[in-house]
Order: C-alpha cells, then sequence, then structure tokens
C-alpha cells in the first residue's frame, strides 16, 4: 500500500460523479446563505433585544479546576517539549523519507491540522502547550526575583501591531505551499530550531507575552481560531500566557461568541484573519486544474527562470492572492460604511466585521484538510513506535499500514458543503449581530449588510467551486 508524502497534497485521489451537475449544488448552497440572512433579519425585527448569550463558568465544579490546574499544565507542557524535542533529533538524524520519519507527519497534521481543529472546537489549548512559551516560561522562573535577565528590554512599538506575526505567517504559508523541500525531515527540524531561536530573542527583548500577542505567528492564529471555540479561559488583564494561578475564569459559551468582541481588532489583525483566509483558499485553488493551466502556461513562457520557474509562479500566486483578498474585503468595507449612513468610518468597518470570516476560515479547513488528516495522520501509530525510520517496533505498531479507505470522495464532498454552507450561514450571522450593534438606524443596519451579503455568496460559490474540482474532474 503506498501512502503519499505529508502535506504535498490534501486530497485522496478519488473522482467522485455528483448525484446533481456541480452548478446545482453550488447555487444551492448559495441560495441557503442567502435564505439564512433572511431569517436572521427577521428573527432581529421580531425580537429586537440583543441579550448576552449565557455563559458558565467550569472552575464552579472540581474536574474543571483539576483540568486547569498547575499539575495537568506542567505535564502538558512537558508533553510539548518532549514532542518538540523528539520532532528535531528525528529529522535530523532520522531516515529522511518523509512517511518513515516522525518530522512531516508531526509537523503538518498532528501539529498545524490537528491544533487548528483543537482551537476552534475545544479552545485554545495552544496557550497551555506552547512548547516555545514553556520553556522560556521554566527559564524565567529558574532566574531570581530581582534578575535583570528577567522581563522586557524593549517595549512593543504600538504602529507595529501584529504585522511581525503576519510577515511570519505568509512565510510558513510560502513553505507549506510553495517550498518544494516542505516534506524533507532536516529542512523541517532546521526551520524548528530557527523559529526557535527566533521566538526566544522575541519573548527575551520584548517579554513573553508581548511576543506571543503581537510577533508568534501561531500563537495569534490559533488564538483567532478560538475566538469561535466552546470555551475561553479568562486569566488577569485578559492576558492569555499568565501563569496558572491568576486564571479567573473557565466560561462555557455558545460558539462563536468570541468573534462578536471586536474591541481589540487593529488595522494590523484584520489583515492577518484575512491573510489566513487566503492562504488557505490558494492551496485548494493549487489542487484544481484550472490552476495547473496557468502553471503550465507561465512555466511555458518564462524558460528564462530555468528551475525556479514554478516556485517564482506559486509565490507570486500567493502573494497576489492575498492582494485581492485584501482590495476585495477594502471595498466591500467601504460600501458597508457608505450604507451606515455615517454610523462607521470604512476603518471601523473593516475592522469591525473582519472577525465574522472566521467561520468561513475554519469550514474550510475542515473542507480542505479534513480528510488530508484523517488518511494521513494515521502514519502516526506507525511512526509512534518507529519515529526514526530504525526498524523500531516500541509499542508493536510499526507495521500498521494506513487505511485510505477510510474516506472517500462521496464523504469529502458532503462534509465540504456542509460545511462550508454553514460556516458561511454562521458568518452572515454574526455581521447582522454586529451592524445592530454598530449601527443605531436598523433599516441602515439591513442595508449595510447587502455588501457582506454579496460578498459571502460568492465566497460559498467559489469555495464550493474549489474544493469539488478535485472531485469531480
Amino acid at each position: 500500500m503506498v501512502v503519499s508524502p505529508p502535506a504535498s497534497a490534501h486530497g485522496f485521489g478519488l473522482r467522485y460523479d455528483l448525484p446533481l451537475p456541480l452548478m446545482l449544488w453550488i447555487v444551492g448552497a448559495a441560495s441557503t446563505v442567502l435564505l439564512s440572512f433572511l431569517l436572521v433579519a427577521i428573527a432581529v425585527r421580531l425580537n429586537p433585544r440583543m441579550e448576552a448569550a449565557v455563559q458558565l463558568n467550569l472552575l464552579r465544579w472540581q474536574m474543571g479546576r483539576v483540568v486547569t490546574g498547575q499539575t495537568m499544565r506542567f505535564v502538558a507542557r512537558l508533553l510539548a517539549v518532549g514532542a518538540l524535542i523528539l520532532i528535531v533529533v528525528a529529522g535530523l538524524i532520522g531516515d529522511q523519507t518523509p512517511t518513515r520519519n516522525l518530522a512531516p507527519t508531526a509537523v503538518w497534521i498532528a501539529w498545524w491540522v490537528g491544533v487548528s481543529y483543537l482551537s476552534a472546537f475545544i479552545g485554545n489549548v495552544w496557550c497551555v502547550i506552547n512548547p516555545w512559551a514553556a520553556l522560556f516560561e521554566w527559564y524565567e522562573q529558574a532566574l531570581p526575583i530581582q534578575s535583570a535577565w528577567r522581563g522586557a528590554r524593549i517595549g512593543w512599538p504600538k504602529h507595529l501591531g501584529v504585522w511581525p506575526a503576519t510577515a511570519l505567517f505568509i512565510v510558513f504559508a510560502w513553505i507549506e505551499l510553495v517550498w518544494d523541500a516542505r516534506s524533507v525531515p532536516s529542512q523541517l527540524a532546521r526551520l524548528a530550531i530557527g523559529f526557535s531561536v527566533l521566538t526566544w530573542i522575541g519573548m527575551y527583548l520584548f517579554g513573553r507575552s508581548t511576543w506571543l500577542r503581537h510577533g508568534d505567528p501561531f500563537a495569534l492564529a490559533f488564538s483567532v481560531l478560538a475566538r469561535f471555540a466552546p470555551t475561553e479561559m479568562r486569566v488577569e488583564r485578559n492576558c492569555k500566557y499568565e501563569a496558572p494561578e491568576s486564571l479567573r475564569k473557565w466560561i462555557l459559551r455558545p460558539p462563536g461568541t468570541g468573534l462578536l468582541d471586536t474591541k481589540s481588532v487593529t488595522p494590523s489583525l484584520v489583515v492577518f484573519v484575512l491573510v489566513m483566509l487566503s492562504t488557505v483558499t490558494f492551496d485548494g485553488l493549487m489542487a484544481t486544474p484550472l490552476w495547473q493551466r496557468i502553471e503550465n502556461t507561465l512555466y511555458e513562457s518564462l524558460p528564462a527562470l530555468g528551475n525556479s520557474r514554478l516556485a517564482m509562479i506559486n509565490t507570486v500566486g500567493l502573494l497576489a492572492f492575498c492582494a485581492i483578498f485584501i482590495a476585495i474585503y477594502r471595498g466591500v468595507a467601504t460600501l458597508v460604511a457608505n450604507a451606515s449612513q455615517k454610523s462607521m468610518t470604512v476603518d471601523a468597518a473593516s475592522r469591525a466585521f473582519v472577525l465574522t470570516l472566521v467561520p468561513i476560515a475554519i469550514a474550510y479547513l475542515i473542507a480542505h484538510y479534513l480528510s488530508y488528516f484523517l488518511i494521513q495522520g494515521q502514519l502516526l501509530i506507525r511512526l509512534a513506535s518507529d519515529p526514526f525510520g530504525f526498524e523500531w517496533n516500541i509499542f508493536g505498531s510499526a507495521h500498521f499500514r494506513p487505511n485510505i479507505g477510510i474516506v472517500g470522495a462521496r464523504f469529502t464532498w458532503y462534509t465540504s458543503l456542509f460545511a462550508i454552507v454553514v460556516g458561511h450561514v454562521i458568518a452572515v450571522s454574526l455581521a447582522h449581530i454586529i451592524a445592530l450593534r454598530n449601527i443605531a438606524d436598523p433599516r441602515a443596519a439591513m442595508r449595510s449588510q447587502i455588501p457582506m451579503l454579496v460578498l459571502m455568496v460568492a465566497y460559498t460559490m467559489v469555495s464550493l467551486w474549489i474544493i469539488a474540482q478535485p472531485i469531480v474532474e
């Protein structure tokens, strides 16, 4: 049985004949999003009172206090640090075949996809298990309280916002989508070492919490996804990286509630969210016959670039896709502001509604990565017994062979369809609630949402078309 290397593709190589023409599915999905907007508008008009969502503090029960206690936190962090060390060592000294080495599967499947799912559907677990933050915190705790080596040395310039994290996330996206050595274990290990050095320097200069909130692309990405999650850890000064003693509440809330809090959204965070959404969409576009035709045409017309042609084409495509997303969203924000009867400026509209796009990003993570996660993730069973590819059999699972038939094209299509439609419906509903909170006139609020509705419907159609191409073509 042959299994493709991790991160080389997210499809599964099976074709599915849709029971109805693709265009009917696309139109039906778009109509569902449109209908949801009308239902939300009617419901709000019949019951205009917007009461706060019911929230429950899980720390009222002993089990909640145990789960968030110091012992569990220390054990989780210790395991995460051990996993980081194991991944780096495996990448450096292990077999360099991607499917025989722990590093590629652990990085692209268990960490990036797995933690993204946990963040969106459980809560911000990364703020607890982050191994880089854990090691630096232990380093600081080992120093005397009055030591000059503790604390920040440079204040974070306010104008920087989260621009450093945004730039680093684009670099990460380039590595994932364009770099041809993304599945080479030794290269991943070197990247992990380089990121470790960069992260610890950032924490040393600006302080651990400040760097995690503004400079660490992964801490920021997982925290953005966790705004959708049904749980939230609230600590002193709203800092998600303080010591566990400062933890005050572990809130159980309706999913998506955290996306309604837009007070802390900055212009740089707007761009970060748009980059997250555009990069995962571009990942899907790269698997379509349309992009392959574009690649082939440009490849043949640019012989002067030599062997770097493909990388250059995809790099320009990635950057252009991010720029197009940002430009489109800015245009929609302008239309929203104009329709709000001066209740909102363009910048205010841009900041207010950007988090409503997060459910769409989560939906696309499900549509594009779930089959990949379920199939390629089975490699972890084998790699647990032989992480270096040295023919070990520590847990007796070294001869396990992934079942590539665990999911098929039919499952992927219906899962993708459901995820994308539901994600867009949630996004439309959240956007309408935010409009009513920011625009006093209900009619103006309704009019202001027409541009957002057009954006959501159009993106629903484009998303389904992209997801369908590797399945039906």
